[in-house]
């Protein structure tokens, strides 16, 4: 199983994962059809289907334009948002993909319609892997759009939190600095946060990403897989994990809140030369 993770847009990531015995794929996220037309080539691969971890415009624009070029392309969801949704899957369903496995685990909060997929093959010596969408992140967690502190706690402690610590960690968004530059307000003292930072910041110099990584990691340095210790708890003034997690999350909201970004919309426009035209009369 080849993990393929493409960077689209300003800052998102969709994903191929390949069967390398028959070269069939499945694509995460597909938000952008005609880069992941061009790994599909580049790679020799099929596509048979796609998974998509929510609605929203920047993980799932692609589905019918990928939809019209494959004919009979399955796009496996929970929301009925998602565009050419063929089929609706459930918690704790399982899909079979070849020798790729999934477990579908519905994680509402960011949306309330939010799937993740846990992925792995079968006496596979591979660490299986997580596409987390819009709900965990390298050292953080999703904004609670259509959700509660409640739900993303029950998502990230009952439902992520307990998958086998070395699965891998593949992501929505590449917001590692941020988020980590956060977790160390959080905890000043901690010499992971310290040490991950400092290495996200040279993979992001370098315009690489820093996914994966993995659940073991991530809780050591996610302040929001880390509501029980006792520097994160001083931080929210709080003991009660929820409680905590909610004050994380409201902190987080307003931590150097980033520069007004582009509409990604507006961005891919530009990169398909719609605005050529009108440009041009200037």
């Amino acid at each position: 199983m080849k993990v393929k993770v493409i960077s689209v847009l300003e800052d998102n990531y969709m994903y191929l994962v390949i069967e390398e015995s028959t070269r069939h794929a499945v694509a995460v996220d597909a938000a952008v059809p005609k880069r992941l037309l061009e790994i599909l080539r580049k790679e020799d691969a099929v596509l048979r289907a796609i998974l998509t971890t929510h609605h929203h415009w920047d993980h799932a624009r692609g589905n019918e334009e990928l939809a019209r070029l494959f004919p009979g392309l399955r796009v496996f969801g929970a929301d009925e948002r998602i565009g050419a949704l063929t089929h609706r899957v459930t918690h704790g369903q399982e899909l079979t993909f070849g020798a790729i496995r999934v477990r579908c685990l519905f994680t509402p909060c960011h949306t309330s319609g939010h799937m993740c997929y846990f992925m792995w093959e079968d006496d596979s010596p591979d660490a299986p892997a997580l596409f987390s969408g819009d709900t965990l992140f390298v050292g953080g967690c999703g904004q609670f759009f259509e959700g509660t502190a409640e739900q993303m706690h029950t998502n990230l402690t009952q439902i992520l939190g307990t998958l086998p610590e070395h699965t891998k960690v593949f992501c929505g968004h590449e917001c590692t600095v941020r988020n980590l530059k956060f977790a160390l307000k959080v905890e000043p003292e901690n010499e992971v946060v310290k040490e991950k930072l400092a290495w996200a910041k040279r993979r992001d110099d370098e315009d690489l990403p820093t996914v994966p990584s993995t659940l073991q990691e991530e809780f050591l340095y996610n302040p929001f897989l880390r509501l029980t210790e006792e520097p994160v708890q001083r931080f929210t003034g709080s003991t009660e994990p929820v409680e905590v997690l909610r004050t994380l999350r409201s902190q987080r909201d307003n931590f150097k809140k980033p520069k007004e970004r582009p509409n990604p919309q507006a961005m891919l426009a530009f990169d398909w030369g719609l605005f050529g035209p009108f440009l041009d009369k200037k």
